[in-house]
């Protein structure tokens, strides 16, 4: 048995070498790659007063991100679905009630007609307010229905001002609702403040924050974004944890997701036969404010309680997500017929909340499970947590020797010569 302990910068790394897509006991799948329906992108952009600017390589923000927004639509697959979203655009007056309605559909998500999308984007005019968080609400419902990717591209150069609807618990939410949906963000010359905004939306559903100073870098980056929609995905499928193990639900092999309180624990059920191997992995994402010093440990467990393995992770607030592993190779049996055992997987986490920070929904976590054939061969598998590192081990027994032996027969030989002369 072997414990592996892993830190990971994102779950999706870790997670997706061990997806496989098998299917739940009722028969959704888990962890298959989705493709049964046109990928869709949204791209949200900011049309407020600030876009005026002009700080990005001698032109203004909003003419630069026209001039992005037309060589993407050039750029963009047939097969992605595309729409294009506005914030602060129609509205010029000063009521803020009104401004913070201002989110429109500038282009509907569906078949691209490249002239006429960039017709649309040539109207744009630099105008009102900068609601982040009703158009992203909005973009989450251009993008409703389908299995195919969904991805939110929002683009800003300032801080929401509809407060108190937070952009940030706006995007946890989306998250909850387990539709698949990912929101990355681009921030125009980015101040601190809109840095953390951005990023905390972004990590909410699994997205990415990038900074941008030139209209180069902001083409490539959407052009980017809109083509990794167009790959295949691994759409963890949605589970329920239990609070024990006899009414924990049973997993095949694939990539699940759930949702997990501050310090809660977590259980399922994995049957694993003779001469197989259980592999699973989990990651817990904070995705908002947390102390400091936390960890995630990952067990598993027989069903009388007795603890067969373990991984274990800490963390110290350098990173958003913290991840972990085991494997559990099951012993062949001299039984033809003989049973699967029922291995409980518990998923424990000490997060614990900042001052004011809400602890529902719970954390995001996601757990992965592969049941493969066990190791053939005896070599294959660790050897008093040595593994292969027998053979150094005898290398260097075997070389320690020979030097032994060399050195005493060479002081001999020089007493030998010193006794004669």
């Amino acid at each position: 048995m072997i414990t592996r302990t892993r830190l990971a910068a994102g779950a999706g790394a870790l997670l997706a070498a061990l997806a496989a897509g098998l299917a739940f006991p009722a028969g959704a799948s888990a962890g298959e790659p989705t493709g049964q329906d046109a990928p869709k992108v949204d791209l949200v952009l900011d049309v407020s007063g600030s876009m005026r600017a002009r700080d990005i390589d001698g032109q203004s923000r909003m003419a630069a991100a026209k001039q992005a927004f037309n060589e993407v639509l050039d750029a963009t697959p047939e097969e992605v679905r595309l729409g294009i979203r506005t914030l602060g655009a129609n509205y010029r007056g000063d009521d803020r009630k009104e401004g913070c309605k201002d989110t429109a559909q500038l282009y509907p998500v569906g078949p691209l007609n490249r002239t006429e999308a960039k017709t649309a984007v040539a109207t744009l005019t630099p105008t009102g307010w900068t609601p982040i968080g009703p158009a992203l609400l909005k973009a989450a419902d251009d993008l409703d229905g389908g299995t195919g990717s969904k991805r939110i591209v929002l683009i800003s150069d300032g801080e929401d001002t509809c407060r108190p609807l937070d952009p940030c618990e706006v995007a946890r939410e989306i998250a909850a609702k387990g539709i698949g949906l990912t929101i990355d963000t681009l921030g125009l010359v980015p101040n601190a403040k809109l840095s953390r905004q951005l990023s905390c939306i972004a990590e909410a559903t699994g997205g990415t924050y990038t900074s941008v100073e030139h209209q180069d870098e902001l083409t490539d980056r959407v052009n980017e974004l809109v083509d990794r929609a167009a790959d295949p995905v691994v759409t963890p499928a949605a589970v329920e944890g239990a609070a024990d193990c006899t009414r924990a639900p049973e997993l095949k092999s694939g990539l699940y997701t759930d949702r997990e309180e501050f310090g809660q624990q977590r259980w399922y059920r994995v049957d694993v036969r003779p001469g197989q191997e259980l592999r699973a992995s989990v990651s817990v994402a904070a995705d908002r404010a947390v102390h400091p010093d936390y960890g995630v440990l990952l067990r598993a467990v027989t069903v009388h309680g007795r603890e067969i393995v373990r991984g274990e992770a800490a963390g110290n607030g350098r990173t958003d997500v913290i991840a972990t592993g085991l494997r559990y190779p099951k012993a062949e049996s001299d039984e033809e017929d003989a049973p699967a055992e029922a291995v409980c997987l518990a998923v424990t986490n000490s997060f614990s909340a900042a001052s004011g920070v809400k602890t529902t929904p719970g954390l995001p976590l996601e757990l992965a499970v592969d049941v493969v054939d066990g190791p053939s061969q005896a070599s294959d598998v660790a050897s008093f947590g040595l593994g292969r590192g027998w053979w150094l081990l005898g290398a260097l027994i075997l070389a320690g020797f020979l030097a032994g032996v060399v050195w005493g027969w060479l002081s001999r030989w020089r007493v030998t010569v010193w006794r004669t002369n």
